[in-house]
């Protein structure tokens, strides 16, 4: 473990640092015990932001705002016309956040909708909506059931991001090894994993990187057909 953690601060340590506004942010989410993304999962947001170069984003969890403005300050270094949809059901979090995006100037390019997630991605669902890029970081113990919702918003090509998907790795124990009131969540990121894991449309790896992330992409039927021939 000690081990593990010396690697952690030296890879830390070679990251490049945030701008002024996204380091004082963090700082002040840690300070209130928000939660918020990991410094390992900053890092993987910034490399997909590049090298993936998504145009709609859809964010589920924004919080007060802190992965929405990096995935968006990242991604703006290489197109201007990115936009992110993200969904926060807590009142005075949505407050924060809406401050916080335009405070940076992202106002125009973030659609912030207020309410409960699974209602808000069916009325997506409903207009049609599609996304190149989606954050999975709300309630854990719902990821299994949005993932229907979100799986139709995600076009093909396209590449679903599920954070903490490890559960400080009591993803591993039986479920009797797990807190009783934690049983729930406990089961169902299993199998969410498995879903995630096993279904034929998506490839999915899992990193156990953080608290775990799941990278699945959503794979192109052309490309399906020609493998089968």
């Amino acid at each position: 473990m000690v081990e593990q953690e010396r690697i952690a601060a030296y890879l830390f340590s070679l990251e490049k640092d945030m701008p002024d506004f996204l380091d004082a942010l963090e700082k002040e989410a840690l300070l209130k015990q928000v939660p918020i993304i990991r410094k390992s999962t900053q890092g993987l947001l910034r490399f997909l932001m590049a090298s993936f170069c998504p145009k709609e984003l859809l964010e589920i969890g924004t919080a007060v705002g802190f992965s929405g403005i990096l995935m968006m300050t990242y991604l703006r270094e290489y197109r201007s016309d990115a936009h992110l949809t993200t969904i926060e059901k807590v009142s005075y979090r949505i407050k924060e956040a809406e401050e916080n995006f335009k405070k940076v100037g992202l106002k125009e390019q973030v659609t912030l909708l207020s309410g409960e997630a699974k209602e808000r991605l069916l009325e997506l669902a409903g207009q049609k909506a599609e996304y190149d890029f989606i954050f999975m970081d709300a309630a854990k113990g719902q990821y299994l059931h949005f993932y229907p919702t979100v799986k139709s918003l995600l076009r093909p090509g396209g590449l679903l991001v599920s954070d903490n998907v490890l559960q400080s790795g009591t993803i591993v124990e039986s479920r009797y090894a797990v807190a009783r009131r934690d049983r729930t969540i406990h089961e169902r990121m299993r199998e969410y994993l498995y879903e995630l894991t096993h279904d034929p449309e998506m490839e999915t790896v899992t990193l156990p990187m953080g608290d775990g992330v799941a990278l699945s992409y959503k794979k192109v039927s052309n490309r399906l057909a020609m493998r089968q021939k």
